[in-house]
């Protein structure tokens, strides 16, 4: 009887060597290892929040993201939280900057910024002060952009005894500079008191001169991706347009981004980041103005595309 290799041999083939044989096993582990399927990660989302709010307000945001990005990391900033919201805004700024600027240090991709009302005032004055910042998106949420001018509770809670027509008389003194409210309130028929008392909106807006003005520019265009977010029935912003950087004309005009000087000067950089296609305007009907951080509709057309 025939052996089994003196059959393999009849049918043209041979065993391998016994020598190799012994070491197949340790030259499979010299084989590159089979490379583990590829899961997208996204960049890390930072939330800042609005006048008077807290992070718990920001729930359904933090669900709607886990849910539709897995393996984010969101961090909702719990900094002047409540009445705290009041402070003035240069100080906020200070103090979110000490807490965005380690969660940028540890994501070389870059973050996403997701500001609410009041806070997309401060990530925009964050986007112009950091000059290293890595800011992908920047979604602003319902934000004043250019500024308020309108009756709102917060407004009558604050300041019981004026309305908007003479609220400029305590905003643009040095003791009203001293409210957050006041560092964006903007009165179209008191302009020139406006340039000369606003100590945050007309300095980052560059409609004032300052030293910083060509370095803020230079910071604020370093963002990807400018995302605005508003609609006509918010009932707080006023003008609503005014989260598309409209605003009033000395006639309560609302004139739009585009006529703006501070667009036609592009003072700050809005044209520049228009022309190269930088911006994304949202603008949404029937949302309230407490409502958009926790409309979900809202979330899938105007934040979770951009949340790369």
């Amino acid at each position: 009887m025939k052996s089994c290799g003196s059959m393999l041999g009849l049918l043209g083939l041979r065993l391998p060597p016994a020598g190799f044989l012994l070491l197949l096993p340790f030259l499979l582990l010299l084989l590159p290892a089979t490379p583990a399927p590829h899961r997208a990660s996204y960049k890390p989302v930072i939330v800042v929040h609005g006048l008077f709010d807290s992070s718990y307000s920001f729930r359904h945001l933090l669900e709607y993201i886990n849910e539709t990005h897995p393996g984010t990391v969101v961090t909702v900033l719990d900094l002047f939280d409540g009445r705290e919201s009041l402070r003035p805004l240069w100080e906020q700024v200070q103090g979110f900057r000490e807490a965005v600027a380690p969660i940028m240090a540890k994501a070389p991709r870059g973050v996403h910024l997701i500001c609410y009302s009041q806070g997309g005032l401060v990530c925009r004055a964050l986007l112009s002060v950091m000059d290293e910042h890595n800011v992908d998106s920047f979604i602003s949420l319902s934000s004043p952009q250019m500024g308020q001018y309108g009756d709102t509770d917060y407004l009558k809670w604050l300041f019981p005894t004026s309305m908007r027509s003479n609220l400029y008389r305590i905003c643009y003194s040095p003791w009203g500079q001293e409210f957050s409210i006041c560092n964006y309130w903007h009165d179209p028929h008191h302009d020139d008191l406006y340039l000369n008392a606003s100590s945050f909106l007309a300095l980052i807006n560059g409609e004032r001169d300052h030293p910083n003005a060509t370095a803020w520019r230079k910071n604020f265009l370093r963002v990807g991706r400018l995302v605005l977010i508003g609609g006509p029935d918010d009932g707080v912003i006023t003008p609503w347009q005014s989260s598309f950087f409209g605003f009033y004309d000395a006639n309560e005009t609302v004139l739009e981004m585009e006529e703006q000087l501070v667009y036609l000067r592009d003072s700050f950089g809005l044209k520049t980041l228009l022309a190269r296609g930088a911006i994304v305007r949202c603008p949404m009907a029937g949302i309230s103005h407490t409502a958009w951080h926790s409309n979900r509709t809202l979330y899938e057309t105007c934040i979770e595309p951009w949340l790369s």
